[in-house]
Formats: C-alpha cells, structure tokens, sequence
C-alpha cells in the first residue's frame, strides 16, 4: 500500500441551483451548489477524490486555500499518511503559518476537509472497501488512533473513547447485516426550499409521501405569517403521526427566536435547525431550555467549525440533536471524535446533506455511526435532498425513504469528468451559455 501520492489538483465546480430556487433559506436566498473538487494521483495509478461544499462566489477562495496545503500531501505515501493518521491530520491543521488562517474553523478548514476527504477515498479504493465499510472493518483502537483528541480530553478520553468502541463491537455484525437488508433512515428536505411556490411545495410533498418519506424538514425564519401559513399548508398535507422538523439558517437573535418558534409550536415540530448565530453556544442552550416544555429540541452542526464547539454545544446542553457535517468538520478524523462524544453525551446524531456530494458522503458516517458507536436508531435519522445526485459516478441509493449502504470502493464523492468540465468556473460550457443569456 505505498501508493506515492505524485499530485493533488483542485477545480472549481458550480451547478446553477439557484435559477430553480434549490436549497434557498432564509439566509441563504440564491445557493448555487458548489464544491471545491480535489483529486489525488498516486504513482501506480490509483486516485482520490475528494470535496468541499459551498454555495458559489468564493468556492475560488477555498481552491487557493486547497493549493496552500498540496505541498503537505504530495511525496507521502499512503502507508506513511495512514500508518499515523492523528499526525498527518495535524500537520494539515497545525501548520506554524498556515494555522493562524483558523485555527481549524473557516476557509482553510473547508479546504483541509476537502484534502482529507480525498485521502481517505484513496485508503478505501486501496483496500477495495466502501469507506462505511473500511471503517467498520477496523478495530477500536485502529479507529482511536486517527482522531486528534487534543482540546476535548476534558470531554472524552482516549480511553473513553476505546471503551465506547469495544463495548459497541458486541452484535456489531448483527447491525452491519440489518443496514444491507434495511438501509439507514432518512428525511427530505427537498419538499420545502423557502422560496418554492405553494403548487410546487404541495406536489412535491404529494410525491414524497407517496415514496414512502414520513419525515420531512421545511425551511422558516423570513416572515412568521408566511412560515405559519406553510407550516401549517404541510402539516395538513403529511398527517399527524409523521415527523415535521424546521430550519431556520441561523436567522433569528436569541429571544426572537423563541417567540417565533413558540408561534409554530401547535405544528408539533421535532426540532427547530440553527435557530440563531452557529458561533452562539449560549444562546443555544438559552433556546434549547425555553422551548423543552413545548417538545422542541435544537439542532446544530452544519456550520459548526470543529470538535472543539461541539464539545462546548455538549457540554452546555444546547443542541438535542448533533448535525455533522463532512466538510465542515476536518472529515472523517474530526467527524469521529464527535461521534464520540455525541454517544457519551447521549444525544443523537442527525447528520447535515443539503448540498452537492454531502449524502453521498455522510451515509459512509452515519452508517459508521449505528454499526460501531451508538448502535440506536431513537430519534435518528440523516438528511436528504434530491439534487445532483446524477452528476457522481456513485450516487446514492435510497429505497423506500432509507439509504441504503453503498457497495462501490471508496468515499461515493468521484464526479463525473463530463459533469466536471461542463460546470468548471468560469470556463465550462454551463456557466458560459448562461454568461451569454
């Protein structure tokens, strides 16, 4: 397994979701969906892929970024890189100049997700095994020894950690043999975009329910008569016992936020998502505590930098649901250590996928997740969204409102080379034609 990694390029891809209003929230009203897209080569052939999500303008900014860490990973082989994985993940973040651009939070995290997403798809390709499975597959302190546990040992041990695995490896097999026949749950967003019209909202719903999806998450936070009106246009259409959730984007202060989702209380939602600022750790726990009498959890994580704020949202009880996301986060190295402390701190994992490539990431994790840690499906379940899902040379595979787990070696984030060239910015055909509408 020398695989001597010989280069690492980068492209800017962006797909025109906004012409149709996908994705569109409160805060975030024209995304177009977007990645930074990393590519490894290696000297006996074998490749990586690898991305960072991000919504258009600036996906240039974390391609430079991308750039500034390649001279870290090229000349390493991938027995050197996985043989210490802890180490090279810091030498990624904790580069003596580069880290003053976090530390591990904002851009050069995006872009070190993306590096690093790409390396552990070449770990699986090398093996043979889809990355679920790759994980799976090892044993606890092989798992324990690619995540850097500095910052939250006064949260989770090493030795918790391990013992949180082993204890988990009784019926493991069991597990693994009910998600190939079963699949992992899943809800849609793709039902409620802010800014789709009612007729569309509606038939969208009618075909999803018809497909079997009994959790659906509606978009909130822009005008409270207008979420009142939908909430309830939904709550109408999908029936009393399945599961309706909100999201905000991160749109409200803190007491606003209260009031206004104690105005959409009688629609019974699970949780409400990123109901104010993802930096406002307090003011989480502030909402969380409010609104336990109404039956509403929070939930957070799709912006949230680093294990480090995860520790703290933990600790301060201020989420009832963690949302992980896999380029956020530092991929899976960092995902796995709140995984961790998400089981000891006893609150379920729900992960974050609205955008290019992230359910085709995140089911590896989530998968992870039941079979090795938390083995509870209670109050879980990972996001969905139908979008571009064509573009990959493995999408997913959902049946009947479940993912079910990929079979192909690899992270399922290869794009397709025609997809890539034809959505490159500036110079791909896509972006060209619309340059000259």
């Amino acid at each position: 397994m020398l695989h001597t990694i010989i280069s690492l390029t980068v492209r800017d891809v962006r797909f025109p979701t906004s012409l149709e209003q996908h994705g569109s929230d409160a805060m975030h009203t024209d995304p177009d969906y977007s990645a930074a897209y990393v590519v490894i080569d290696t000297d006996c052939g074998l490749k990586g892929f690898g991305l960072t999500f991000t919504l258009g303008k600036g996906t240039e900014i974390v391609v430079c970024a991308v750039e500034a860490l390649a001279g870290l990973v090229v000349g390493k082989s991938l027995q050197e890189i996985v043989s210490d994985f802890r180490g090279f993940y810091r030498l990624l973040t904790s580069d003596g100049q580069m880290r003053w651009l976090g530390p591990e939070k904002g851009v050069i995290h995006l872009a070190t997700a993306a590096v690093l997403n790409a390396v552990w798809d070449l770990w699986a390709r090398a093996e043979g095994k889809p990355l679920w499975k790759l994980l799976v597959d090892m044993n606890p302190k092989q798992v324990i020894s690619c995540i850097d546990f500095r910052y939250i040992t006064d949260a989770l041990t090493e030795e918790e950690a391990l013992d949180i695995l082993v204890k988990a490896q009784e019926d493991k097999q069991h597990r693994e043999e009910e998600m190939l026949k079963e699949g992992y749950p899943a809800y849609t967003t793709s039902c409620a975009w802010l800014n789709y019209p009612d007729q569309q909202l509606q038939q969208l719903c009618t075909d999803a329910l018809k497909s079997g999806w009994t959790k659906f998450k509606v978009k909130v936070g822009a005008d409270l008569q207008d979420d009142i009106r939908r909430c309830r246009l939904i709550r109408k259409m999908i029936g009393p016992e399945n599961t309706l959730m909100i999201d905000a984007n991160q749109r409200w202060d803190v007491a606003e936020a209260i009031s206004w989702v104690s105005s959409l209380a009688e629609f019974k939602p699970l949780w409400i998502e990123e109901p104010t600022s993802p930096d406002d750790i307090l003011g989480h726990a502030a909402i969380s505590k409010a609104l336990a009498p109404l039956g509403i959890g929070v939930a957070t994580g799709e912006q949230c930098h680093n294990r480090v704020m995860f520790k703290q949202f933990l600790q301060a009880s201020a989420l009832q649901f963690v949302q992980i996301d896999c380029c956020r986060l530092g991929s899976v190295n960092e995902n796995l250590a709140v995984l961790l402390m998400a089981h000891k701190f006893q609150v379920p994992v729900c992960p974050h996928a609205g955008g290019i490539g992230l359910c085709e990431l995140v089911q590896h994790l989530i998968l992870f997740d039941y079979i090795c840690v938390s083995a509870s499906l209670s109050n879980r379940m990972c996001e969905y969204v139908d979008h571009l899902h064509e573009h990959f040379t493995s999408p997913v595979v959902i049946h009947d409102a479940r993912y079910m787990p990929p079979k192909d070696a690899g992270y399922s984030c290869e794009m397709l080379e025609s997809s890539v060239q034809r959505h490159q910015y500036p110079e791909g055909d896509v972006w060209k034609q619309l340059k000259n509408k």
